[in-house]
């Protein structure tokens, strides 16, 4: 797959505006059902709304051009990146501290979901399921789709909101603005570079490694 540009845009005719919508919709749901509903635990629901997700993405349409295949330049650009968002979120967190009473409790009541999971179980399921969905499903088929339908640009913003969106019903400010940081930052890279194997690489090791390794 190609970075993104006018030139290999689809055909208006041939873009599903139904199915993006359906699945934000369906999106939605199941992060309000895995946010608000305390009953199970949280890692497995998470785990299973966005493999849910992938697969239902993959049955419609599947990545083209090679754009999901592995390459050995992904693996630097993957940890690379990874590390960049992760001293992004470092600073995030410093400046929101200061700046916002409340931000230090909804911070510890993100990482408060952790508590009486196996660590180790938590860091396989980011690594294998978790993460490598959630860009099969919101870069992979989302954003490629809207990117088809309304331009590079116009695309990345509009999957970065659809990303932060869903995490609305959380009623956790800091939740919702880091959603919008690393749905806007993966969204960023998907477009400039048209390949979903190194961002998949970024989300899976920097959600293990801010959840589980040295949280912020």
């Amino acid at each position: 797959m190609r970075p993104y540009s006018k030139s290999n845009r689809v055909a208006p005719s041939s873009f599903r505006w139904r199915s993006v919508a359906a699945m934000a919709v369906l999106a939605a749901g199941l992060w309000l059902v895995t946010f608000g509903c305390a009953c199970g635990n949280f890692w497995f629901k998470i785990s299973a709304s966005a493999a849910l997700l992938a697969g239902l993405s993959l049955a419609i349409d599947r990545p083209t051009e090679g754009g999901a295949r592995f390459k050995a330049v992904d693996v630097p650009i993957g940890l690379a990146s990874a590390a960049l968002l992760y001293g992004v979120f470092c600073l995030g967190k410093l400046v929101s501290t200061t700046l916002f009473p409340f931000a230090q409790a909804q911070i510890g009541g993100i990482y408060g979901r952790a508590e009486g999971t196996p660590v180790w179980l938590i860091t396989l399921l980011l690594l294998f399921v978790t993460g490598p969905a959630e860009e099969i499903f919101w870069r992979g088929f989302i954003q490629r789709r809207l990117m088809d339908g309304l331009g590079g640009r116009r695309g990345w913003l509009a999957a970065t909101a659809l990303y932060a969106g869903v995490h609305v019903s959380t009623l956790n400010f800091m939740l919702i603005g880091a959603a919008a940081v690393a749905g806007a930052y993966w969204g960023f890279l998907y477009w400039r570079l048209g390949r979903l194997a190194p961002i998949v690489i970024s989300h899976s090791i920097w959600s293990a490694f801010i959840f589980t390794v040295l949280p912020v």
